[in-house]
């Protein structure tokens, strides 16, 4: 069996952005020999095949998902893996050079964990205005300084990002199956131009039930591709109604006795929290994104609320 297989998803990709990342798994340290690597084309709208040349890897393949969304094209690459470690990279993730080979010695010194990734450091096309600063971070953006883990079923501070996630094979297996159980988990992830999130989340938190933990490591550091077109206030604000619903949805699916509750005076909850942060004196941005919070929390109690 293969030591890793990275699992490269992408959906009508930016070219010279999947050229950087794929120019990145290239130079990677730990020979490749030792890992394979998927590419897998989520319905792009020209097949990517017969466009990107993975000959200068002995162990590559290109994958077609043509059910669109993320978890669809990540649950594609699962199933083909051979690897003992999955590796989930984005097309804007250039990982370092010794990304794969510290992901393989993690997965020795932490018997223990099931799901870890690392930094994320932001390479911007263009200089984020001034008012949308503060909330970046929401685009999958920190450096570690220290190593972090937890063996808790809830997003704590050590939880991984999606960017560069690193999973057994055995936790790969048990998420795949959970969604071919519960279709619910389908909506945590991004499908077309709704910016639904979470499903990294998911993977990584499955793992407490097979007695996993999670973690986030400096030794691993990916540069996280950031375009003009994600550095818009519609933009950010599509990625908070993202937080909004999955929030509820795996507090849902991984805290039991939560429940959802009812999506109740959704209008008139809206325009009461909006007049009071206006009186608390909170910015416009600030009053916009956490209107879309709410708006998802609504929308994915429609979702899970019982029926």
């Amino acid at each position: 069996m293969l030591h890793l297989s990275v699992v490269l998803c992408t959906h009508n990709p930016r070219p010279d952005y999947l050229a950087r990342v794929l120019a990145a798994l290239k130079l990677q340290t730990l020979p490749p020999d030792r890992w394979e690597l998927l590419l897998v084309d989520n319905a792009s709208k020209e097949p990517l095949a017969g466009r990107i040349d993975l000959s200068w890897h002995p162990r590559a393949r290109h994958l077609l998902e043509e059910k669109t969304g993320l978890t669809h094209a990540r649950l594609c690459g699962i199933t083909a893996a051979q690897g003992e470690l999955l590796v989930f990279v984005d097309d804007d993730n250039v990982l370092r050079a010794d990304y794969l080979a510290a992901g393989l010695k993690i997965a020795a010194d932490y018997p223990w964990l099931g799901a870890w990734s690392g930094s994320c450091i932001p390479e911007f096309e263009v200089e984020p205005a001034a008012e949308l600063r503060p909330w970046v971070a929401g685009l999958v953006i920190e450096k570690l300084t220290v190593p972090l883990w937890a063996k808790l079923p809830t997003a704590t501070i050590a939880c991984p990002m999606g960017a560069g996630l690193i999973l057994r094979r055995q936790q790969a297996e048990h998420y795949r199956q959970l969604v071919m159980d519960d279709p619910r988990r389908a909506r945590l992830d991004r499908c077309g131009k709704q910016l639904n999130g979470g499903g990294d989340t998911d993977m990584a938190l499955c793992g407490f039930e097979l007695g996993l933990g999670t973690g986030r490591f400096p030794t691993l550091e990916l540069t996280h591709l950031i375009p003009a077109a994600r550095l818009t206030l519609d933009y950010i604000i599509g990625i908070h109604e993202g937080f909004g619903h999955a929030g509820v949805v795996l507090n849902t699916l991984h805290q039991p006795g939560f429940s959802p509750g009812r999506p109740r005076w959704g209008g008139a909850r809206l325009w009461v929290k909006n007049w009071l942060w206006r009186v608390a004196g909170k910015s416009r941005v600030e009053r916009c994104l956490r209107l879309a919070e709410e708006k998802g929390k609504l929308r994915a109690q429609r979702e899970m609320a019982p029926k």
